[in-house]
């Protein structure tokens, strides 16, 4: 396997520098190092009149302008060749079109107005900018104005309502994406492109990113092994950040916000520029919020959290190519509910000692407050890349190297003297590298070759609970993408070869004399220590691909195929967990001998959209093989295995899944200023493992989302006097089915009643009477009638508490485990920032 990765470097280098050559050799005398510009003008295609402030931006060069009062635009220091250019307006049709760019390249627009929203560039998943239209691959592109008009406690969240994606949550701050049934480590999270490592197999905590620095959101809903590697066999979530401001411009907003539920504060401070081919940009965030309620529960107590992140950038653009430098920095200290209640009242206790005989009542003054309580974690993310893309002969390489360190840190000892001590702490290292090369378009071929990967060093040993062991690992990846276009049709495929090396070190814990608590000891004190992991050494291979075809019958109606393979190597917990999962009450093995997951999918879809009406539909199937689940550990008497009293004892398994749905989006626009946006999204999962034929209990996967509904009615509005621009008032009805497909085996989990949520929303952007735009304010309401219920995938629905002789104990209201938030209202303000460069 090395070899042949060994090869396909070597290959893609030669071939890269025989390109170069043959560039240089044929390439005419003069015309070498160009630089490119294209400007034009912008118009109504019905009136003709000039359009001002719409978006010219080539996705390709992250690069772009905005038309003035009388339409006209410019980009300057740009490669010349050939690139797909997006020219977009809220209100008007997208145009999307292949521009060869020159010295002087002028090309003029005219946009058709149109109410149909559509996503139509996506970036992820390809190397070249393509449209959705002609991609057979399942992707979805979801605006800033989407974004803007949902409301959404973290940025998972604003997600979560698409057809086909879900979350998985441990209250208002913690989600992680679902894609199709699967999540967790299936489910690569992308940041601008970049890798998103911070400990994914675990449930405490959510994606370390700033939700109000993302701009736009691409979600690929399948496997896409192909273009990622390992990590990637469920689908991939890229959240998009701000893109440099236009040419000559400095841009930026002043954001507020508050949540009526958990008293939630937020704001935001962002400044973009861009001036003869050097751009900047910053940004400062902060949100807080005390325990979120339900009118079952009162306030959740431990669901408090606060947050601070930042990041900046640096780059350059030119005839060259491009090169940005970038800074994120995320940092959440959050509460860790653990659902423990009076056996009394049902109402919510804390641990306060070590020996934890005692547990008194929250108090409402804690319940209310912002503090942030002792048994809490501390989460924080720092991460630097470069992003960078280079016209090297005919062809451009694109190079992408990234670092992130997360830091999660669980404070789980009550008592004064230990508090500062994480009980969990895990230090993750994640070096990450891109390097692919695009050769120059030849008789309708576009060719891709790459290699990419990781390097990756997680330390657990400062800690005094010891989950995981201290690892590394080296993931490597060579790859090829192809696409050929024929008039209507639209083929791509690719074959990619993966593999990774994976090491845990052995670690011997002892008891601390002082405090009582284990520690890692080394040398001859391991003598009369217990040894809690082994050193492992394993290599995981695995080829994925992918071939797909789409046909554009005309400009309204176009038909998808696609059939993928998705490879995930298993991650640290289920090769090597040995320990207490903290705020889980289980303790956890893993299983050594793991082969890598393998998955195969087909997609099929069409989508047909007019002025007045848009409908898509896509089902897929996905089979996958060495299918990683829990199960409880018995011991040789078919009891309970106990390994740590009070803790249930589970271990990962392998076997064989099998996943079929679809989706179902349907908008109407009869009316121009009247929107009606219908979906509907649905997963049958069963599990193929040979558990599943000992018992009907265990004949479907665990923790599949139900049939879900989305239905919105919004009316768009706006003043004579321009004014009020870009107005809407909306109602929405959110619907999820019960959920009686469930894993009851070992009570892993039961079934979920159905429920019905009402959402309401109203918002404008105020002018003056130059037009010139002074703030947007809305007013959002999710859960409006305070309905009462739980969400199948909502990890507190389990926190049910019970007592040493093993009784449960219900709610102030009777009922069991924890409830999803009630009625939520938001207020916002938005301040945008535009300045010429003088």
């Amino acid at each position: 396997m090395k070899k042949i990765i060994l090869g396909s470097v070597t290959l893609l280098l030669t071939i890269t520098i025989l390109s170069v050559n043959a560039e240089n050799k044929y390439r005419p005398a003069g015309k070498s190092g160009l630089e490119g510009s294209l400007s034009g003008r912008v118009t109504d295609k019905a009136s003709k009149a000039p359009l001002a402030g719409v978006t010219i931006f080539i996705p390709d060069l992250k690069v772009g302008a905005v038309s003035d009062d009388n339409g006209f635009y410019s980009m300057k220091y740009i490669p010349t060749g050939s690139f797909l250019v997006e020219v977009r307006m809220i209100g008007y049709k997208t145009i999307t079109i292949n521009i060869k760019i020159t010295e002087s390249a002028v090309e003029n627009f005219e946009l058709e107005v149109s109410a149909v929203e559509e996503g139509e560039v996506v970036i992820t998943g390809s190397t070249r900018a393509t449209q959705i239209k002609r991609n057979p691959v399942p992707v979805i592109s979801v605006s800033h104005d989407f974004i803007a008009k949902n409301l959404s406690t973290n940025i998972i969240d604003a997600i979560a309502k698409i057809p086909g994606v879900n979350a998985i949550t441990t209250g208002p701050n913690i989600s992680k994406p679902v894609i199709r049934g699967l999540g967790y480590n299936r489910i690569l999270t992308l940041y601008d492109g970049v890798r998103q490592e911070g400990e994914q197999w675990g449930d405490e905590h959510g994606i370390e990113i700033d939700q109000y620095g993302i701009d736009r959101i691409e979600v690929i809903k399948g496997p896409s092994s192909l273009s990622y590697g390992s990590g990637a066999l469920a689908g991939v979530v890229n959240l998009i950040p701000y893109q440099p401001a236009p040419e000559g411009k400095i841009k930026g907003e002043i954001l507020g916000e508050y949540q009526s539920n958990n008293g939630l504060f937020g704001s935001s401070a962002m400044l973009r520029g861009s001036e003869k081919g050097f751009e900047w940009m910053g940004r400062i965030s902060h949100k807080q919020a005390t325990n979120y309620q339900n009118k079952y529960d009162g306030r959740v107590y431990n669901t408090s959290f606060n947050e601070t992140d930042a990041s900046a950038s640096l780059g350059m653009h030119g005839n060259w190519g491009f090169s940005h430098l970038n800074f994120t920095l995320f940092d959440d200290l959050q509460g860790i509910p653990d659902g423990s209640r009076d056996s009394v009242t049902g109402k919510f206790t804390k641990q306060i000692s070590e020996d934890d005989d005692f547990r008194p009542i929250v108090t409402n003054k804690e319940l209310r407050s912002y503090r942030i309580n002792t048994i809490h974690q501390h989460v924080q993310n720092y991460r630097v890349y470069s992003a960078n893309s280079f016209s090297l002969g005919s062809g451009r390489l694109i190079f992408n190297l990234g670092y992130q360190r997360s830091v999660r840190r669980e404070f789980n000892h009550p008592e004064m003297a230990y508090r500062n001590i994480a009980g969990l702490y895990l230090r993750l290292n994640s070096f990450t590298y891109d390097l692919k090369y695009a050769f120059q378009e030849l008789n309708g071929w576009n060719i891709t070759a790459g290699i990419n990967g990781l390097y990756q060093y997680d330390n657990v040993e400062k800690g005094t609970e010891f989950l995981i062991p201290s690892y590394h690992q080296f993931d490597i990846g060579a790859f090829a993408l192809l696409k050929k276009t024929i008039a209507k049709l639209d083929l791509a495929g690719g074959l990619r070869i993966d593999s990774r090396s994976f090491n845990n070190k052995e670690l011997y814990i002892d008891t601390d004399p002082v405090s009582g608590f284990d520690k890692p000891v080394y040398g001859a004190d391991t003598l009369y220590a217990e040894q809690l992991f082994q050193n492992y050494n394993h290599h995981f291979r695995g080829i994925s691909g992918s071939l797909g075809a789409t046909y554009n019958f005309n400009r309204k109606f176009s038909l998808k195929a696609n059939i993928s393979s998705g490879f995930r190597a298993p991650d640290v917990s289920e090769i090597s967990a040995n320990g207490v999962h903290p705020g889980t009450n289980i303790y956890q093995v893993g299983n050594k001998n793991f082969k890598p997951e393998l998955s195969l999918q087909e997609d099929i879809g069409f989508t047909y959209s007019s002025s007045e009406v848009a409908v898509t539909l896509s089902l897929f199937n996905n089979r996958i093989n060495h299918y990683i689940f829990n199960q409880k550990l018995l011991n040789a008497a078919g009891e309970d295995s106990v390994i740590i009293a009070g803790n249930q004892t589970y271990e990962f398994q392998q076997g064989k899944a099998d996943l079929t749905g679809g989706e179902l989006s349907i908008d109407l626009h009869l009316i121009p200023s009247l929107h009606f946006e219908s979906s509907l999204s649905a997963v049958y999962a069963k599990n193929m493992s040979a558990v599943a034929k000992l018992s009907d209990s265990s004949r479907y996967l665990p923790f599949i989302p139900p049939l879900r509904g989305n239905s919105e009615l919004r009316y768009d509005f706006h003043s004579k006097s321009e004014r009020i621009t870009g107005g809407f008032v909306k109602v929405q009805v959110s619907y999820e089915a019960r959920q009686n497909r469930v894993y009851i085996i070992d009570n892993t989990e039961t079934p979920t009643p159905g429920y019905v949520l009402f959402n309401a929303g109203i918002g404008s952007t105020i002018a003056n009477k130059k037009g010139k735009k002074l703030f947007m304010i809305s007013v959002m309401g999710n859960n409006l009638l305070d309905r009462a219920y739980q969400d199948h995938l909502s990890r507190l629905k389990y926190f049910v508490w019970q007592t040493g002789s093993g009784y449960r104990v219900p709610g102030p209201k009777g009922t069991y485990g924890i409830y999803n938030m009630g009625r939520n209202i938001q207020f916002k303000l938005v301040f945008p920032l535009s300045f010429d460069v003088k």
